[in-house]
């Protein structure tokens, strides 16, 4: 988000004209209610703002694949989350990093899947998560190849391609690796066509999520995971407290 919110905010910058608009406005002033709003009214069914804001994201970085690539990397190695005041790349859940050593240890092959762009998490993946590119699935802005004198490569369009969230994800998902998962594990109201996906199939499988309700030491939230939450008796999905069963949360902690 504050890498998104700085590219926007620079274009806003740049050409005045934007200022005004949506979602720059928002960018320029520091003012993250039309962005919160915007995720609420996906989460409801409104795609409208959701759309407008991925096609001024896609805009943004409308660039090389490797520029895009090299600029995200820059900005998780270097810049400072706001509030723990550490790099980006320490701000790992040590037991998700547990819980996929143990998962790969015992021979399954494991994804991620975001609603968050895939191309940036792609460059710093296998750093953190030990996760080569293609393990990684997420939304993405449609992509074209250009051959000319300065020679040929695959250039990000202003056009957003699609958003890897709700029931994107099970499709995307199946798309990526022609596979239906037998374990998943999410966090909010995107996630549960993707767990409805993964246990709702013959034989052994698992839906888990991840309640953040531990404000001392992570930021705590319910909006946008009520539904979930909500469905997981019905479906037999199990609830994970990072207050009551989380002995460390990130990986810059001692």
């Amino acid at each position: 988000g504050v890498y998104a919110m700085g590219k926007l905010a620079a274009a806003a910058k740049s050409d005045p004209s934007l200022a005004s608009k949506q979602p720059y406005k928002a960018a320029a002033t520091g003012d993250s209610t039309w962005v919160n709003h915007a995720v609420a009214k996906y989460y409801n069914g409104d795609m409208a703002d959701a759309k407008i804001l991925g096609a001024a994201l896609a805009k943004a970085f409308n660039m090389t694949v490797e520029a895009f690539e090299t600029d995200a990397a820059a900005f998780l190695s270097t810049a400072r989350h706001p509030t723990f005041d550490v790099p980006y790349t320490d701000m790992t859940f040590v037991p998700m990093i547990e819980l996929l050593d143990y998962l790969r240890t015992n021979g399954f092959v494991v994804y991620m899947t975001s609603g968050g762009g895939r191309d940036f998490v792609r460059p710093v993946a296998e750093q953190i998560y030990g996760m080569t590119p293609d393990q990684v699935i997420g939304s993405s802005v449609k992509e074209q190849f250009v051959a000319d004198a300065t020679g040929a490569n695959i250039m990000r369009t202003g056009e957003l391609d699609f958003i890897d969230d709700g029931p994107g994800k099970p499709i995307h998902i199946w798309n990526r690796t022609g596979r239906r998962p037998i374990f998943a594990a999410g966090n909010a109201n995107g996630d549960i066509p993707m767990l409805q996906y993964t246990t709702t199939q013959a034989g052994r499988t698992l839906g888990l999520l991840v309640h953040h309700d531990d404000e001392a030491r992570d930021p705590a939230y319910d909006a946008g995971c009520e539904k979930a939450f909500a469905a997981a008796a019905d479906n037999g999905w199990h609830i994970v407290s990072v207050k009551d069963d989380w002995k460390k949360v990130y990986s810059f902690e001692g």
